[in-house]
C-alpha cells in the first residue's frame, strides 16, 4: 500500500480547517499532517512537514494566496487546491491561481458551512488525490499567435475536452490560433460560476472571439464555445447548419458537461468533417467519445505525457487507440491550423 497523501492546510478560519481536516481525515489514504492560519505560518510548517498536496485559501491575511502561491511556484513547487468563494471576484482569483501554477480548485459552499462542506467532501478528497498524483510545472511556455497563410477549410468543426490541468493547456493552444480557424467548442470540468469569467479571459488574450456557450447558438468560423459549468453540451445540426444544444442534466462519467456526450454528439453530426482534442484531467471522460470521433472519420488529437499537468484522460484515450498523435498544446495548434489548411500532417 502506498502511503499516505499528506496535506497541509493552510486557511485563517479556524472553522474552515477545522472542516477541511474532517473531510481530508475520512480517506485513509490522505493524512492531514498539520494546519496554518497564514502563509508566513505555512512557510515553516511547509519546511518542517515537506506536504504532498497543499490547500489553500485566498484570501488571507498578512499575504493573499495568489501571492503567496507564486512564491511558493517559484521557490518550491507543490501541488495546490485553492479553496475559492463562487463568487465573481473568487472565480476570477481562482483562474489566476490556475494560470500560477495550482493543480485545481474547490468553491467554498454558500449557506451552513458544514453541511456544504460534508457534501463537497468526496469532491475535495478527489482533487487533494489527483494533486498529489498531478507533475507541477507541466505548464504553458506562451506562443505567439501565427497566421494560417492559406484559406481554411470552412466546414470543419473543432471539439476539445479537458480537465485538471486545461486551463493553461487551453490558453497555450488557442492564443496560438489565428482568428480564421473554424469553429471550436470546448468542455472544460468546472463549476458553473467559473465558466463566464473563463471565457471572457481567453476571449481577452485570443485572436478568436470566445464567449460561453447558449442554447441554440449557431457555430460559426472564428468563434470558440466554451460549455457552461453544470450542463450538458452536444453540437446538433439543421437546415441552417450546426447549433449548441445545452440542457440540464445528470451527471456522465460523473462531469456535467462530459466531454464524452459533447464528443459523441460531434462524431454524430459530422463525421470525418471533424477533429477531436483531449487535454489534461484525471479519469477517462473523453475517452471513448474519442475512439468514436476515429470511428466516423474524424482526426483526433492527445496532449502528450510530458506537458499533461495529469495524464489521464489522454493516456486512457490512446490506450483505446483514439489518438492518432499526442504532443504539446502548441504543438497541438499547429497541427490544427495544417489539418484545417490542406496541409498534410503526420500521424500514427
Amino acid at each position: 500500500m502506498n502511503p499516505p497523501i499528506r496535506v497541509l492546510i493552510v486557511d485563517d478560519s479556524a472553522l474552515m480547517r477545522q472542516l477541511l481536516t474532517a473531510v481530508l481525515s475520512e480517506d485513509p489514504q490522505i493524512h492531514v499532517v498539520d494546519t496554518a492560519a497564514d502563509p508566513l505560518i505555512a512557510r515553516e510548517k511547509i519546511k518542517k512537514h515537506n506536504p504532498d498536496v497543499i490547500t489553500l485559501d485566498v484570501e488571507m491575511p498578512r499575504m493573499n494566496g495568489l501571492e503567496f502561491l507564486s512564491r511558493l511556484m517559484a521557490l518550491r513547487p507543490t501541488p495546490v487546491v485553492m479553496i475559492s468563494s463562487l463568487t465573481a471576484s473568487g472565480a476570477d482569483a481562482a483562474l489566476k491561481a490556475l494560470d500560477i501554477g495550482a493543480v485545481d480548485v474547490v468553491g467554498k459552499p454558500s449557506g451552513f458551512m458544514s453541511d456544504g462542506m460534508a457534501a463537497l467532501g468526496e469532491e475535495i478528497r478527489t482533487k487533494v488525490r489527483t494533486a498529489a498524483a498531478s507533475r507541477v510545472g507541466a505548464h504553458r511556455v506562451p506562443t505567439a499567435v501565427r497566421r494560417s497563410g492559406s484559406r481554411l477549410i470552412g466546414d470543419k468543426v473543432i471539439a476539445i475536452g479537458a480537465s485538471t490541468g486545461g486551463i493553461p493547456a487551453l490558453t497555450t493552444l488557442l492564443t496560438a490560433l489565428p482568428a480564421d480557424m473554424p469553429p471550436i467548442v470546448i468542455v472544460q470540468h468546472m463549476p458553473a460560476s467559473f465558466t463566464p469569467r473563463f471565457s471572457q479571459r481567453l476571449d481577452e488574450a485570443c485572436g478568436l472571439k470566445v464567449s460561453e456557450g447558449q442554447d441554440g447558438q449557431r457555430l460559426r468560423s472564428g468563434e470558440v464555445c466554451i460549455a457552461p459549468g453544470g450542463r450538458m453540451t452536444r453540437v446538433r445540426a439543421d437546415r441552417q447548419g450546426l447549433f449548441l444544444a445545452i440542457s440540464d442534466e445528470d451527471r456522465v462519467n460523473g462531469f456535467c458537461p462530459s466531454v464524452d456526450v459533447l464528443f459523441n454528439s460531434v462524431a454524430e453530426t459530422c463525421g470525418d468533417r471533424a477533429i477531436g482534442v483531449i487535454l489534461t484531467g484525471m479519469g477517462r471522460d473523453g475517452a471513448e467519445g474519442l475512439l468514436e470521433l476515429r470511428r466516423r472519420g474524424a482526426r483526433t488529437l492527445g496532449q502528450d505525457a510530458a506537458s499533461c499537468v495529469v495524464y489521464g484522460m489522454p493516456r486512457v484515450a490512446a490506450e483505446l487507440g483514439a489518438v492518432e498523435r499526442q504532443m504539446s498544446p502548441a504543438h497541438i495548434a499547429q497541427a490544427l491550423v495544417d489539418l484545417c489548411s490542406h496541409v498534410s500532417v503526420q500521424t500514427g
